[in-house]
């Protein structure tokens, strides 16, 4: 019995993780672009992560600035997102993986080429 109690408080350590929500902004962006000259319309709500494995120790160090940029090359058109959620992410206990997750809604910048006839 004993035995059994250990593996189950074991297993369920091994599995957990958890997910923190760490800010919550109006608008970001890590392009560079002319916010006076723009026109903008709201884009779809996308997803962007930046994660690595975990055996015994990190093999990488996560960081936000790629899960934003993989949020928003997911369009073309897009420069920006909006409404964001920042997490990190740690889901390991000597195995698992670390990092960050971008929620947010892209920002299209209508005036770029090929991207006029967006609504």
């Amino acid at each position: 019995m004993k035995k059994a109690a250990l593996a189950l408080i074991l297993g369920a350590v091994v599995v957990s993780g958890c997910t923190v929500r760490v800010a919550d902004m109006t608008v970001g962006s890590t392009k560079n672009y002319n916010i006076n000259a723009a026109k903008f319309v709201k884009g779809k709500r996308v997803t962007g992560e930046d994660t690595y494995p975990v055996i015994l120790f990190p093999l990488g160090i996560p960081d936000v600035k790629t899960a934003m940029d993989n949020a928003i090359e997911q369009d073309k058109c897009a420069v920006a997102l909006s409404d964001i959620v920042v997490s990190q992410l740690n889901h390991s206990f000597l195995v698992g993986s670390i990092g960050y997750r971008i929620e947010g809604n892209l920002v299209i910048d209508t005036t770029q080429p090929g991207c006029s006839g967006r609504t």
